[in-house]
């Protein structure tokens, strides 16, 4: 499998895409479009347009059955996620995972578990746990 650092940058739109296709594990153009749609309404070609151009840059995978392509993720979503962020972390926010945290978190309010997670997660980053 490929790693997001060696890849080209996604667009919000192939974000979107590269969602669905990890949940969904493996998808048809129709259980794409369909996922997306329930969202907001997509063309059926724009999606088309996006899954051949995220196969060209390597993000998607495909079989052929039939004349069915089946589409499936070529890197995990873990990995493409934290690549996502530090890419945002250093281009937004000079490298301020701080100024990250801030911009999302204040002024707004966070539910009770999501800052219990959030506090964990900083208690295990000082503790230089993974």
């Amino acid at each position: 499998m490929a790693h997001p650092d060696e890849m080209p940058a996604l667009s919000e739109g192939q974000l979107e895409i590269m969602n669905v296709a990890w949940e969904l594990g493996e998808g048809t153009l129709g259980e794409v479009w369909r996922e997306l749609n329930k969202k907001r309404p997509i063309a059926r070609n724009t999606i088309q347009t996006l899954l051949t151009r995220l196969v060209d840059k390597g993000w998607l995978t495909y079989r052929v059955e039939g004349k069915t392509f089946h589409y499936s993720a070529a890197v995990p979503k873990e990995a493409t996620l934290q690549h996502v962020a530090q890419r945002l972390v250093d281009t937004a926010f000079r490298g301020s995972t701080e100024g990250l945290v801030m911009a999302r978190i204040e002024g707004q309010k966070l539910e009770p578990d999501e800052a219990r997670r959030i506090r964990e997660l900083i208690d295990r980053a000082e503790r230089g746990e993974k």
